[in-house]
């Protein structure tokens, strides 16, 4: 998923091909604090940018992947640790084969508006999704979706896709109603019906967002609050004011700076863990200067990634040497051989290249962030000692992703990271030129790459699969599309008086437990 927002190795679940899984009657909700939870009462969240769509099969970055997820709900989910679990559906079976899914829906699952979910209604999303595409397709071969009766679905692939069963519990398989309920599917998403803990109550694409409870939601009893409102704050600087002043209850991304006096003050806290982000450096590899993969080298040699965690995290995240993070499985961190600082080899790549004698280039980034800031300031400063010389571009949030998405770039900062709890999320997001985003549009092409993405999707999990994987971070840490820069913590800011928040790997937060005393 595409940021700028925003991982101790978790237990995280894939599809295991050579198995039956059956899994049943798994506990859904976090129960924390339910015996005490006061029900009740508005949330307000800060977060650094407005929620334009609520279309789940067309968006991805985060500012709407955190708000459409309130109110759809896929068939499973995964916890805070990684962990694929039930959620709409009260059990699966994978066939032994690898090419049957069977998904028995809960009992008594109803819409926002109080109508049944059904089985046709969790056919007719998944169908709609494989039509439509969008950033986050479902890419595994899918033979047929078909409801046996009201609760029972049946996913049939036409060959074995590793990460099929993770990729469903991303937010883009999320359940809508049958038809769209009956309207146009740009009406629908106007006013969406969702079977999540929130409906929408009032909304403005450029500013905040309201939701209320929803009355017919699965998890008895919950969510506990009436009312969760998304703040947009786009300054971090106003968010921790806020936070302090209590003006907001609790904020999404807290300057890393503040975060030790936020952890430490009488009124507020923050809620720390690792994530699926990786803080990379990205090159338009279509740019006349950084097609060269001399100089991408260079630069990559050229950065201290130590000194740069070091200054910009204040011990909130970890060197990164290759492009998955340390929390998700088949991470090669420790023993990827990664182009580590060191100027003088830095300055001998660059003579390899096209561009000896150095040249200029820019390096965009989004406003608002002062780590962002400081980064872009360290890989200037040593884009210099290299004789690079790179021009900082400071646009604000919706125009940078304008750009880059336009390949309107030459280098910028942000972050990739895993919808969902497989490694493929982020190496096919990232390095497939046939893909969505084109490989994270950096147009980075690279067959042999290519084949292994695609042998790691068939491989069941297991030595084979880690083989593939780790040659494909070898091979992306030599040729250096994007330069890995640190995994970085995820870091909640909320009042002392904010109880029962989940944080998810993904950045996400669930709300459904939460509670203002």
């Amino acid at each position: 998923m595409s940021n700028h927002r925003t991982i101790s190795k978790k237990g995280i679940i894939a599809t295991a091909l050579a198995l039956i899984l059956l899994l049943s009657g798994c506990a859904a909700g976090q129960n924390a604090g339910s015996k005490k939870a006061i029900k009740g009462g508005t949330l307000t969240y800060g977060r650094p940018a407005s929620v334009t769509s609520f279309d789940l099969f067309k968006e991805i970055t985060s500012n709407n992947a955190f708000a459409i997820d309130k109110v759809f709900e896929p068939l499973v989910s995964f916890d805070k640790n990684g962990k694929v679990i039930n959620w709409l559906a009260k059990s699966y079976k994978v066939s032994s084969d690898g090419l049957t899914y069977t998904f028995v829906l809960r009992d008594g699952l109803k819409f926002s508006n109080g109508k049944p979910v059904t089985a046709r209604d969790a056919a007719f999303s998944i169908k709609h999704h494989l039509s439509a595409g969008g950033p986050l397709a479902i890419e595994a071969k899918v033979d047929s979706v078909i409801a046996n009766n009201k609760q029972t679905l049946v996913i049939k692939l036409k060959k074995p896709f590793t990460p099929f069963l993770a990729q469903l519990a991303n937010f883009s398989n999320g359940i809508i109603p049958y038809n769209f309920d009956g309207k146009s599917e740009k009406q629908f998403f106007k006013k969406p019906i969702g079977t999540g803990p929130f409906a929408v109550e009032k909304w403005n694409p450029a500013g905040d967002l309201t939701f209320k409870k929803n009355t017919y939601y699965w998890q008895k009893g919950k969510p506990y609050i009436d009312k969760l409102v998304f703040k947009t704050i786009s300054d971090d600087t106003q968010a921790v004011n806020q936070l302090k002043s209590g003006e907001v209850d609790a904020i999404e991304s807290v300057p890393l700076e503040n975060a030790k006096a936020l952890s430490q003050g009488s009124d507020t806290k923050i809620q720390t863990d690792g994530s699926w982000v990786t803080e990379q450096v990205f090159f338009n590899t279509l740019d006349k200067n950084l097609s060269d993969v001399h100089v991408r080298r260079a630069l990559a040699l050229a950065i201290n990634r130590d000194g740069l965690t070091k200054a910009v995290t204040f011990g909130y995240a970890k060197t990164a040497h290759s492009l998955l993070p340390t929390t998700i499985t088949y991470n090669s961190d420790a023993s990827v051989k990664a182009l580590n600082y060191n100027v003088a080899a830095a300055k001998k790549e660059l003579a390899k290249s096209t561009h000896p004698k150095g040249f200029t280039t820019t390096l965009l980034i989004a406003s608002g962030n002062s780590a962002v800031k400081q980064e872009a300031q360290i890989i200037q400063a040593a884009g210099k000692a290299i004789g690079i010389h790179i021009k900082i571009q400071s646009v604000e949030l919706a125009t940078f992703r304008e750009r880059f998405f336009a390949y309107n770039y030459s280098m910028m900062i942000n972050s990739g990271q895993a919808d969902f709890p497989d490694a493929d999320s982020i190496l096919a997001f990232q390095t497939d030129p046939k893909g969505f985003s084109k490989s994270y549009w950096t147009h980075y092409t690279n067959n042999t790459v290519t084949k292994l993405l695609y042998a790691g999707e068939q491989t069941a999990d297991g030595p084979k699969r880690a083989k593939i994987y780790a040659q494909m971070q070898q091979i992306l840490a030599n040729e250096v599309p994007y330069i890995p820069l640190y995994y970085p913590d995820i870091v909640i800011g909320h009042r002392s008086s904010v109880k029962g928040l989940v944080v998810l790997p993904n950045g996400s937060v669930r709300f459904e437990d939460a509670y203002v005393k």
